[in-house]
Protein backbone atom coordinates (compact mmCIF):
# COMPACT_ATOMS: atom_id res chain seq x y z
CA UNK A 1 0.00 0.00 0.00
CA UNK A 2 1.35 3.25 -1.12
CA UNK A 3 1.92 6.42 1.21
CA UNK A 4 -0.88 7.90 -0.51
CA UNK A 5 -3.41 5.35 -0.09
CA UNK A 6 -2.53 4.92 3.67
CA UNK A 7 -3.27 8.82 3.79
CA UNK A 8 -6.38 8.36 1.68
CA UNK A 9 -7.61 5.76 3.89
CA UNK A 10 -8.14 8.26 7.02
CA UNK A 11 -8.29 11.46 5.56
CA UNK A 12 -10.93 13.09 6.84
CA UNK A 13 -11.35 11.11 10.29
CA UNK A 14 -10.55 13.09 13.07
CA UNK A 15 -7.03 11.16 15.11
CA UNK A 16 -9.32 10.29 17.85
CA UNK A 17 -11.76 8.15 16.17
CA UNK A 18 -9.12 5.86 13.89
CA UNK A 19 -8.35 3.84 16.98
CA UNK A 20 -12.17 2.97 17.29
CA UNK A 21 -12.21 2.60 13.18
CA UNK A 22 -9.62 0.03 12.81
CA UNK A 23 -10.41 -1.86 15.70
CA UNK A 24 -13.91 -2.54 13.93
CA UNK A 25 -12.04 -3.16 10.85
CA UNK A 26 -9.98 -5.73 12.86
CA UNK A 27 -13.80 -7.18 14.10
CA UNK A 28 -14.65 -7.79 10.62
CA UNK A 29 -11.56 -8.85 9.49
CA UNK A 30 -11.79 -11.77 12.81
CA UNK A 31 -15.36 -12.81 12.19
CA UNK A 32 -14.47 -13.62 8.55
CA UNK A 33 -11.14 -15.90 9.71
CA UNK A 34 -13.14 -17.09 12.62
CA UNK A 35 -15.95 -18.31 10.98
CA UNK A 36 -14.28 -19.73 7.95
CA UNK A 37 -16.18 -22.86 6.94
CA UNK A 38 -12.94 -24.86 6.57
CA UNK A 39 -12.27 -23.83 10.40
CA UNK A 40 -10.74 -21.07 12.25
CA UNK A 41 -7.54 -19.66 10.42
CA UNK A 42 -7.00 -17.04 12.97
CA UNK A 43 -3.31 -15.74 13.86
CA UNK A 44 -2.82 -12.59 14.54
CA UNK A 45 -0.45 -11.97 10.61
CA UNK A 46 -3.56 -13.04 9.01
CA UNK A 47 -5.86 -10.99 11.09
CA UNK A 48 -3.66 -8.40 10.03
CA UNK A 49 -3.31 -9.36 6.59
CA UNK A 50 -7.04 -9.69 6.05
CA UNK A 51 -7.69 -5.73 7.44
CA UNK A 52 -4.80 -4.51 5.70
CA UNK A 53 -3.68 -3.24 9.12
CA UNK A 54 -0.34 -3.62 10.83
CA UNK A 55 0.45 -5.96 13.84
CA UNK A 56 1.71 -1.64 15.40
CA UNK A 57 -2.44 -1.22 15.14
CA UNK A 58 -3.20 -4.77 16.36
CA UNK A 59 -1.56 -4.18 19.51
CA UNK A 60 -3.03 -0.46 19.64
CA UNK A 61 -6.45 -2.79 20.43
CA UNK A 62 -5.64 -5.59 21.82
CA UNK A 63 -3.36 -7.34 23.93
CA UNK A 64 -3.05 -10.76 22.11
CA UNK A 65 -4.72 -13.43 20.33
CA UNK A 66 -6.50 -14.40 23.35
CA UNK A 67 -8.25 -11.42 23.66
CA UNK A 68 -9.42 -10.81 20.00
CA UNK A 69 -10.45 -13.81 19.91
CA UNK A 70 -13.24 -13.37 22.71
CA UNK A 71 -13.85 -9.66 21.18
CA UNK A 72 -14.86 -11.32 18.19
CA UNK A 73 -17.31 -13.87 19.66
CA UNK A 74 -18.33 -10.67 21.56
CA UNK A 75 -19.38 -8.96 18.63
CA UNK A 76 -21.08 -11.60 17.18
CA UNK A 77 -22.98 -12.48 20.44
CA UNK A 78 -24.08 -8.75 21.12
CA UNK A 79 -25.44 -8.68 17.44
CA UNK A 80 -27.48 -11.76 17.61
CA UNK A 81 -29.11 -10.38 21.01
CA UNK A 82 -30.03 -6.68 19.31
CA UNK A 83 -31.81 -8.77 17.02
CA UNK A 84 -33.65 -11.50 19.19
CA UNK A 85 -34.42 -8.17 21.78
CA UNK A 86 -35.66 -6.15 18.79
CA UNK A 87 -38.56 -8.87 17.70
CA UNK A 88 -41.94 -8.22 18.86
CA UNK A 89 -43.08 -12.51 18.25
CA UNK A 90 -41.19 -15.70 18.35
CA UNK A 91 -41.52 -15.44 14.31
CA UNK A 92 -39.85 -12.05 14.08
CA UNK A 93 -37.09 -13.41 16.66
CA UNK A 94 -36.68 -16.79 14.55
CA UNK A 95 -36.58 -15.14 11.03
CA UNK A 96 -33.72 -12.00 12.43
CA UNK A 97 -31.90 -15.09 13.78
CA UNK A 98 -31.72 -16.85 10.69
CA UNK A 99 -31.14 -13.51 8.76
CA UNK A 100 -27.87 -12.84 10.78
CA UNK A 101 -26.65 -16.30 11.41
CA UNK A 102 -27.73 -18.51 8.74
CA UNK A 103 -27.92 -16.16 5.81
CA UNK A 104 -24.83 -14.67 6.92
CA UNK A 105 -22.76 -18.27 7.76
CA UNK A 106 -19.87 -16.41 9.13
CA UNK A 107 -21.35 -15.29 11.62
CA UNK A 108 -23.33 -18.38 12.71
CA UNK A 109 -20.34 -20.37 12.53
CA UNK A 110 -18.56 -17.97 14.86
CA UNK A 111 -21.47 -18.26 17.40
CA UNK A 112 -22.31 -21.67 17.26
CA UNK A 113 -19.34 -23.98 15.87
CA UNK A 114 -15.82 -21.33 16.79
CA UNK A 115 -16.34 -22.42 20.76
CA UNK A 116 -16.01 -26.19 19.76
CA UNK A 117 -12.80 -25.67 18.17
CA UNK A 118 -11.07 -22.44 20.09
CA UNK A 119 -10.39 -23.24 23.69
CA UNK A 120 -10.18 -19.52 24.84
CA UNK A 121 -14.13 -19.31 23.74
CA UNK A 122 -15.15 -22.15 25.99
CA UNK A 123 -15.35 -20.38 28.85
CA UNK A 124 -17.30 -16.81 26.77
CA UNK A 125 -19.41 -19.16 25.39
CA UNK A 126 -20.50 -20.41 28.91
CA UNK A 127 -21.03 -16.77 30.06
CA UNK A 128 -22.96 -15.97 27.12
CA UNK A 129 -25.90 -18.86 27.56
CA UNK A 130 -26.88 -17.57 30.50
CA UNK A 131 -27.84 -14.15 29.02
CA UNK A 132 -28.99 -15.80 26.32
CA UNK A 133 -31.61 -17.93 28.24
CA UNK A 134 -32.62 -15.31 30.76
CA UNK A 135 -33.24 -12.66 27.34
CA UNK A 136 -35.88 -15.79 26.42
CA UNK A 137 -37.20 -16.46 29.88
CA UNK A 138 -38.34 -13.39 29.82
CA UNK A 139 -40.29 -13.48 26.94
CA UNK A 140 -42.32 -16.85 27.98
CA UNK A 141 -44.77 -14.47 29.82
CA UNK A 142 -47.76 -16.78 28.97
CA UNK A 143 -45.78 -18.98 31.67
CA UNK A 144 -46.67 -18.30 35.24
CA UNK A 145 -44.06 -20.90 37.21
CA UNK A 146 -40.39 -18.99 37.48
CA UNK A 147 -39.58 -22.77 37.26
CA UNK A 148 -41.17 -23.88 34.29
CA UNK A 149 -40.30 -21.04 32.69
CA UNK A 150 -36.41 -21.08 33.68
CA UNK A 151 -37.05 -24.96 32.56
CA UNK A 152 -38.40 -24.04 29.00
CA UNK A 153 -36.28 -21.16 28.29
CA UNK A 154 -32.88 -23.42 29.25
CA UNK A 155 -34.64 -26.43 26.95
CA UNK A 156 -35.31 -24.32 23.95
CA UNK A 157 -32.18 -22.86 24.16
CA UNK A 158 -30.59 -26.03 24.09
CA UNK A 159 -32.85 -27.37 21.28
CA UNK A 160 -32.37 -24.21 19.34
CA UNK A 161 -28.64 -24.15 19.39
CA UNK A 162 -28.21 -27.89 18.37
CA UNK A 163 -30.98 -27.13 15.40
CA UNK A 164 -29.13 -24.07 14.10
CA UNK A 165 -25.49 -25.99 14.61
CA UNK A 166 -26.89 -29.18 12.44
CA UNK A 167 -28.42 -26.27 9.79
CA UNK A 168 -25.19 -24.61 9.54
CA UNK A 169 -23.17 -27.73 9.28
CA UNK A 170 -25.43 -29.09 6.63
CA UNK A 171 -26.52 -31.81 8.24
CA UNK A 172 -29.97 -30.87 8.32
CA UNK A 173 -32.09 -30.96 4.86
CA UNK A 174 -34.76 -28.69 5.29
CA UNK A 175 -35.50 -25.37 3.10
CA UNK A 176 -35.18 -22.01 4.97
CA UNK A 177 -39.00 -22.01 5.25
CA UNK A 178 -39.01 -25.34 6.70
CA UNK A 179 -36.30 -24.70 9.00
CA UNK A 180 -38.13 -21.56 10.33
CA UNK A 181 -41.84 -22.85 10.60
CA UNK A 182 -40.20 -25.50 12.69
CA UNK A 183 -38.58 -23.03 15.15
CA UNK A 184 -41.33 -21.07 15.40
CA UNK A 185 -43.67 -24.15 16.17
CA UNK A 186 -41.14 -25.14 19.13
CA UNK A 187 -41.21 -21.86 20.38
CA UNK A 188 -44.55 -21.51 20.45
CA UNK A 189 -45.28 -24.68 21.34
CA UNK A 190 -43.58 -25.12 24.61
CA UNK A 191 -44.16 -21.37 25.60
CA UNK A 192 -47.69 -22.35 25.82
CA UNK A 193 -49.14 -21.71 29.38
CA UNK A 194 -49.08 -24.98 31.42
CA UNK A 195 -51.96 -27.04 31.99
Amino acid sequence: MSSSQRRGRWSGVPLADRQALRRDEFIAAGVQLLGDKRGPTLTIRSVCRAAALTERYFYESFTDRDEFVRAVYDDVCTRAMAALLSAHTPREAVERFVTLMVDDPVRGRVLLLAPETEPVLTHSGAEWMPTFTEMLQRKLTRISDPSLQQMAATGLIGALTALFTAYLDGRLIASRTQFIEYCVNLLLSTSSPER
